[in-house]
């Protein structure tokens, strides 16, 4: 058992390490100048990776701004894809699941707003079909993918590939969630920052 931990601990800590950090710090610069222009940051995936992007949306909503809430400047604007579930249901029962992410991207994609697909494969025809919109659009792409990264990787603007092999689930979700706070945290110190210079109010 205590093998199996350690092995287990060592594929993630090698994974992460594997990650790209050029390919993070581009994500950073594509959120920042989201935010700087107004933009909105649409957030999808299936699965485990759709709840990646639940918590995600929470926490770039809220805790980047936690020691400024009572504050009235400008923050994210974070949505996870679709917002609901009857929408999610709708898009799959009465149009197809590929159109779950595709159908409310097309009703809110505007040319200043940026998209976060997640997905171990890269591979899932849903959220291949929404960045096909977004390409359309000449929207940015940051892509979190694993094992070889897939389409969503071709397709992306920032690469963020966990690299794995092919089945480790477990492994590259686990990084994504690391990756996501990490996005989160560096957002939370550069705000809190520049609230204390007076950069922003």
């Amino acid at each position: 058992m205590q093998d199996f931990i350690k092995e287990f601990s060592e594929s993630s800590i090698t994974a992460l390490r594997n990650v790209s950090a050029q390919e993070i710090e581009k994500a950073f610069h594509i959120l920042q100048a989201t935010y700087e222009r107004g933009g909105r940051i649409y957030v999808f995936g299936n699965g485990g990776s759709l709840a990646l992007a639940t918590h995600f949306v929470a926490d770039l909503n809220k805790t980047v701004f936690s020691y400024h809430l009572e504050k009235h400047h400008k923050r994210f604007q974070a949505i996870r894809l679709p917002s609901t579930e009857s929408e999610l249901t709708a898009w799959a029962n009465d149009i197809g699941y590929d159109m779950v992410f595709a159908g409310p991207l097309q009703n809110y994609l505007e040319d200043k707003d940026v998209i976060i697909a997640i997905s171990s494969s890269g591979n899932s025809p849903n959220v291949i079909k929404a960045l096909e919109i977004a390409k359309a659009r000449h929207v940015p792409i940051i892509g979190m993918s694993g094992f070889d990264g897939g389409k969503l990787n071709e397709l992306s603007d920032a690469k963020i590939l966990v690299p794995t092999p092919k089945g480790e689930y477990e492994v590259v979700e686990g990084v994504h969630a690391i990756i996501l706070h990490m996005i989160v945290k560096y957002f939370k110190n550069a705000f809190n920052y520049m609230v204390e210079i007076g950069k922003i109010e």
